[in-house]
């Protein structure tokens, strides 16, 4: 009888096993349509003259550049010059680069800009073009997703977790 005690004991001292499980699925379908987008950076004018052995002519002028107007040139004025010790050396260089002219603003309607600026630094990208970019995910959780035209993404995902503790 003892040992039936003791047996009952030993079982009633056994705590029971338990362990936590989580299991957890997702579905998601993500797709993206690349836009269009342009950076222009304006270019101002430049002027540059260096030389020597050089004077401005008589009666001449030292070049330069005028005023800007919208939608017309700067104005530039070459330098007269002559050389200023004669059966000497010398040098000469101008340099004129004409810059961007004043632009309006770019407007956006229907995302589309009707009209680019174009200045002296300009990158333009194109937009995605969505045609038949689909993706789904059904009650059944099976998931399609059909690719779109240029510029377009699509990315179907199914994650599965399981945790036990």
């Amino acid at each position: 009888m003892i040992k039936k005690v003791l047996l009952l004991g030993m079982f009633l001292m056994i705590s029971p096993a338990s362990a936590e499980i989580v299991h957890k699925m997702s579905s998601s379908v993500q797709l993206t349509v690349d836009s269009a987008a342009s950076q222009a950076t304006r270019l101002g004018s430049s002027y540059t003259v260096s030389g020597n052995n050089l004077k401005v002519s008589d009666g001449g002028s030292f070049g330069g550049l005028g005023t800007l107007t919208s939608g017309t040139a700067v104005g530039y004025t070459p330098s007269a010059m002559e050389v200023n010790t004669v059966g000497s050396a010398f040098s000469y260089s101008e340099t004129y680069i004409e810059g961007d002219d004043v632009t309006s603003s770019s407007t956006v309607s229907g995302g589309v800009v009707a009209a680019l600026p174009l200045l002296g630094s300009t990158t333009t990208t194109s937009g995605g073009v969505a045609g038949t970019l689909a993706g789904t995910i059904t009650s059944a959780g099976v998931t399609t997703i059909t690719g779109g035209g240029a510029g377009t993404s699509a990315t179907g995902q199914f994650v599965s977790e399981l945790t036990i503790k």
